[in-house]
C-alpha cells in the first residue's frame, strides 16, 4: 500500500529498534527497573500487540497502558442511562458499534435490542440528523461519547439541526478531554511514569500545545505519534532520548498529520457548542474535575439531559464494578490485562465483564486478539 509500506518498512524498523536499544542502554534501563512509557491512546495499545512491537523492544522498556480509550472509561451508570433512554417507546437510539456491548449493570445495548429496543448503530451523528428528518414523530437520541476526536463532529450536527429546526434531534453528550486524565496520573502517587507516548487523532483536533503542562509541570516528555509500527517506534526512541539527555519536551513525531495549533475550524465549533462539566466521572479514575464536555444553553433543546431529566441532571448514584473486575486498575496502568483474575476465564469477547474486552480499543481485547487468553498471576 503506497503510503503506508513505508512505515511498515522491516529493515528501517530494525533500525530503529537498534537505536531503542542503544539509548536504553545508555539510561542504564533493566528489566528489573525498566523505562515505563505509557502511551495513552487505545489505537497505540493495539498498534503495539498487532505489530509485536513489545517483544521486539528491549527488556529495559516497559508498555503501561493508559486511559485512552472513550468506551472503556464510561463509568457504568452511563450505560444503564443509555439502556434507560433506548427503553422508552418514543426513542430511536442511536450510537456508534463500539458501545453496543458495553456491559451496564441490567444489559448492554445490544441486549436490549434485542429485547425489541429500536436501537441503531450510525458512522456519523450525520445519520442520526437524517433519521430525524425522516421520522418526524419519533426522538432522535445520538450517543455523543469519544475524545476531542469525536467532539467537533457531534458540535457541527447539533449546529445543523439547530439551523434546521430539527425539534426530534437530541444528544447525550458524554464527550471527555485527554489532558485532565493526565494530570490525575501524574498526580498519583501509585504511578510511576517516565514518559509519554501522546494521542495522534485526538492532537489532530486540539494539536499539541495542550500538552505544554506534562513537561513544564511535572519534567515528563511527550512526543504525539502516528499509529503505524514505524511511528511508534520512533515516537519511543524520541522519548528515550530526551530521557537520556534530562530534557522534558513536548514533541510532534506525526507532523505529516498533527499541526501543533490544531485544527482552528474544529476548536471553533466545539468552543460554540460545548462548555466544561465541573466534574466527570471517568471508570477506574473516579471524578475529575472539568475533564467531560455538556452541552451549553443556547442549545439546550438539543441536550437529552435536559430533554429527558437524566444523567449528571439528576439524582445518580456511583454504580461498583461487577465483582472481580478489573477494569479500573488496568485502565490506569496499574496493572496489565492478564493480571485480571477475570481474564480469558470470566471475561471474554464472547461474555465481556467490562468493556476493555470488546471495545475496538480496549487494552483487554488488545491482550486477547493478540497475545494470548493465557492467564497471569497478579505481581
Amino acid at each position: 500500500m503506497k503510503f503506508a509500506d513505508e512505515f511498515r518498512d522491516p529493515a528501517a524498523a530494525r533500525g530503529v529498534l537498534a537505536a531503542i536499544a542503544g539509548v536504553t542502554a545508555e539510561i542504564g534501563a533493566t528489566a528489573d527497573a525498566p523505562i515505563r512509557i505509557m502511551e495513552i491512546c487505545g489505537g497505540h495499545t493495539h498498534a503495539i500487540f498487532r505489530y509485536g512491537l513489545d517483544k521486539l523492544t528491549p527488556p529495559g522498556l516497559e508498555f503501561i497502558h493508559g486511559p485512552g480509550c472513550p468506551v472503556c472509561v464510561l463509568p457504568m451508570g452511563r450505560v444503564d442511562e443509555c439502556v434507560a433512554l433506548a427503553e422508552r417507546p418514543e426513542v430511536i437510539f442511536t450510537t456508534f458499534g463500539d458501545a453496543m456491548r458495553v456491559p451496564g449493570t441490567r444489559k448492554s445495548l445490544m441486549q436490549a435490542k434485542a429485547e425489541g429496543c429500536d436501537i441503531r448503530m450510525v458512522y456519523s451523528p450525520l445519520d442520526a440528523l437524517e433519521l430525524a428528518r425522516r421520522n418526524p414523530d419519533r426522538e432522535i437520541v445520538f450517543f455523543g461519547l469519544g475524545f476531542e476526536t469525536t467532539t467537533p463532529s457531534t458540535a457541527l450536527s447539533i449546529q445543523q439541526a439547530a439551523a434546521e429546526g430539527l425539534a426530534n434531534f437530541s444528544v447525550f453528550c458524554n464527550h471527555i478531554t485527554v489532558p485532565p486524565p493526565i494530570r490525575a496520573l501524574l498526580d498519583d502517587p501509585r504511578m510511576v511514569l517516565d514518559g509519554f507516548v501522546g494521542p495522534g487523532h485526538v492532537s489532530m483536533v486540539i494539536g499539541t500545545r495542550p500538552y505544554d503542562f506534562i513537561a513544564r509541570d511535572y519534567g515528563k516528555p511527550i512526543v504525539v505519534a502516528g499509529f503505524e509500527p514505524l511511528d511508534l517506534l520512533q515516537s519511543v526512541l524520541m522519548v528515550l532520548e530526551q530521557i537520556r539527555d534530562g530534557r522534558a519536551e513536548v514533541e510532534n513525531q506525526y507532523a505529516r498529520v498533527v499541526p501543533d495549533e490544531g485544527n482552528p475550524v474544529s476548536i471553533a465549533a466545539c468552543a460554540d457548542v460545548y462548555e466544561p462539566r465541573p466534574s466527570f466521572e471517568w471508570r477506574g479514575l473516579g471524578e475529575i474535575d472539568l475533564s467531560g464536555l455538556r452541552i451549553r444553553e443556547r442549545y439546550a433543546g438539543f441536550d437529552a439531559e435536559r430533554r429527558f431529566a437524566i444523567g449528571y441532571g439528576a439524582a445518580r448514584a456511583a454504580v461498583p464494578e461487577p465483582e472481580g473486575c478489573a477494569c479500573g486498575e488496568v485502565m490506569t496502568g496499574r496493572i496489565k490485562p492478564r493480571q485480571c483474575p477475570q481474564f480469558g476465564t470470566g471475561c471474554t469477547p464472547e461474555m465481556p465483564l467490562g468493556a476493555l474486552m470488546v471495545s475496538s480499543e480496549g487494552a483487554c481485547a488488545a491482550y486477547y486478539q493478540y497475545g494470548g487468553g493465557q492467564l497471569e498471576p497478579a505481581g
